[in-house]
């Protein structure tokens, strides 16, 4: 559909999702687009860089902006995720704030309503109804609308899509008269192979315990289409230590085919094809402090 056959008052813009990690950011950006093409984990921080999503209408385009958590970094790559946000919030047409609201505010809510303020547009999405004790809801209510006194709230369900129809709606009437920016089947404009690098690394947080899930990183060295026998991707996860480098691998290297198992279903579900997955581990001492490393995993710009 090219612009002039276009309905009029065609709607289209840039939505900035923000919330602090673990919110379901990630899940509901999967749900509304219908396609798992964000990775998600039950742990903080899956999502490390800006990714888009296309939701295309008869009456409008939806952009959204998925965002690293906003938190308080403890290195630069912290540092590179909440710049990430923040730049994302202030360039978007409308900013979505996500929070939980089966739980009540804290400070890093707070920080995020704070971050908000760089973005004056703001609709507020309260996620995981479905996890809600209908006894404090109205406190946590109205705790997330004192947060926010300005902004328009909804309560959502990402798992269960409670909601979710409505949000789309409400959306789409806060975005400017405007054209297509994309054509209709796309659905992101993040490459696959880097798509498959988050879906690895999503995997491996589901899997692992304690502190390792964070200090994972992964590069795709090889992506190979191999024409109706889908693709061959060739990765390293990367970690910071030894004692790291052998939990990954497991014992009789059993957990890394676990890994590799779970994030071929998911790459194969997003992809729509067979893949084989290889992986293997490598340890990249401090990589989330060193800048040379940040470049080489493509966290930062520049070298």
């Amino acid at each position: 559909m090219t612009d002039q056959q276009l309905p009029e008052g065609h709607r289209s813009g840039y939505v900035a999702l923000a919330g602090k990690p673990n919110v379901g950011k990630s899940t509901l950006l999967n749900s509304l687009l219908q396609q798992g093409v964000m990775a998600v984990s039950s742990k903080p921080q899956t999502t490390r860089r800006r990714q888009t999503g296309i939701l295309t209408l008869p009456q409008a385009q939806v952009v959204f902006l998925d965002t690293p958590g906003i938190h308080a970094p403890r290195h630069e790559l912290g540092k590179l995720m909440l710049d990430e946000a923040i730049t994302a919030l202030a360039e978007a047409d409308l900013a979505l704030a996500v929070f939980d609201v089966h739980a009540e505010p804290d400070g890093v809510d707070a920080q995020v309503a704070q971050a908000l303020s760089v973005n004056r547009a703001t609709l507020v999405a309260l996620n995981k109804i479905d996890l809600a004790d209908p006894a404090s809801l109205q406190e946590h209510w109205d705790a997330y609308q004192a947060l926010l006194p300005e902004a328009e709230m909804l309560t959502v369900s990402a798992l269960r899509g409670d909601n979710l129809a409505e949000l789309v709606e409400r959306i789409v009437s806060r975005l400017p008269v405007g054209p297509r920016y994309y054509s209709e089947g796309e659905v992101t404009d993040s490459f696959e192979r880097d798509i498959a690098a988050d879906l690895i690394r999503a995997a491996g947080m589901q899997l692992l315990r304690q502190e390792v899930p964070h200090a994972l990183a992964v590069h795709v060295d090889d992506y190979q289409e191999r024409g109706e026998g889908g693709a061959f991707i060739g990765a390293t996860v990367f970690v910071e230590r030894e004692s790291q480098k052998g939990i990954v691998i497991g014992k009789g290297g059993r957990m890394l085919r676990d890994i590799g198992t779970l994030a071929r279903k998911q790459i194969e579900a997003m992809s729509g094809r067979k893949v084989y997955l290889e992986l293997k581990v490598k340890v990249l001492p401090g990589w989330r402090d060193d800048e040379r490393a940040l470049h080489r995993l493509g966290y930062k710009e520049g070298r």
